[in-house]
């Protein structure tokens, strides 16, 4: 499978030096990149015209309105575009670790059964330490193999999948009609656990590796899990028997100890702090509806999702 040829799509906003060296590293890659698909939501800038994609023959450039932008619709259309049996979903500032990632995840996909294999991602150095070990504790070492016979044993774990940097096989996204359009946030995981539910399967392949990692503030950290309990909310079909609060507790838990133990109160404290806004942000987006239309839009990180959906739920606010 190594002289398959991988397509890649790259929802793009403002971007910097990342997505400079990230185009980079996948030029170096060892199994054959083909088309680039950079899905531009407009700033008032051209990015063709950037020195960040200059020297390359390979990349198309789709310029999209702000109001446009969707996490779900914008990757649809990328992958539209695309004519390989095989789309490797990226985000702007996910760095290839080494020069092995797309053969890594290709050799995860042997397994026609296999919808999508997810790589394992890396902190950066600037990292904080907490974050650090939350990002080990999603992303460990070991790879695994996810299917439906895994739902017990797992529960929401199950359907974890991350298009930071995630390779689908096309035929399979065909088949099973892709990414919803108009999606708040998390088509990653509303389509593995749809592949799951057919009978597929999702690989988290850790040998296949990204460099990336955020560190949110707590506010922002609120609004992105407002913005997965609205998801969650809004797709019963998936999350309405699978429960997502004792994952949390668990990673709690083992962090907690975890610092404890390296003798770290104060970064069990801001674990607390910073745990106490997710789920405050997790419970204001189980009960969306409930709330004024102003206030939905400052506690989510999606404004434009909201203007949309106003405009087109007349049951809401």
């Amino acid at each position: 499978m190594k002289d398959t040829k991988i397509d890649v799509v790259i929802p793009v906003y403002k971007p910097g030096m990342e997505l400079k060296e990230l185009l980079r590293r996948l030029s170096l890659q060892r199994q054959k990149i083909g088309t680039v698909y950079l899905m531009h939501t407009k700033d008032g800038n051209n990015l063709k015209q950037s020195e960040l994609t200059a020297g390359y023959d390979n990349i198309i450039i789709e310029e999209i309105d702000l109001d446009e932008f969707d996490h779900g619709g914008t990757r649809d259309k990328g992958i539209g575009m695309s004519d390989s049996e095989y789309v490797l979903f990226m985000t702007q500032d996910a760095i290839p670790a080494d020069r092995n990632l797309t053969v890594r995840l290709m050799e995860a996909m042997s397994d026609t059964d296999v919808a999508v294999a997810y790589a394992r991602q890396l902190p950066k150095k600037d990292c904080h330490l907490l974050e650090r070990y939350i990002r080990a504790f999603n992303y460990p070492a070991e790879s695994m193999v996810k299917q439906k016979e895994d739902l017990n044993r797992l529960g929401i774990k199950t359907y974890f999948c991350s298009d930071v940097c995630a390779l689908y096989r096309k035929e399979l996204y065909v088949k099973q009609g892709g990414f919803e359009n108009r999606i708040i946030f998390n088509e990653d995981m509303l389509y593995a656990a749809k592949s799951i539910q057919n009978g597929y399967k999702i690989v988290y392949a850790a040998d296949a590796k990204v460099i990336h990692s955020h560190n949110y503030t707590n506010m922002q950290q609120f609004r992105r899990n407002f913005d997965l309990a609205v998801s969650q909310v809004q797709h019963p079909e998936v999350f309405g028997g699978v429960k997502s609060e004792k994952e949390g507790i668990r990673m709690i838990k083992n962090t907690a100890l975890h610092f404890i133990k390296h003798g770290r109160p104060m970064t069990v404290v801001r674990l607390l702090i910073s745990s106490a806004a997710k789920y405050l942000g997790y419970l204001a987006g189980k009960h969306y509806e409930k709330l004024p239309a102003d206030i939905v839009e400052k506690c989510s990180m999606s404004p434009a999702y909201w203007r949309f959906y106003r405009n087109s739920k007349k049951s809401w606010k």
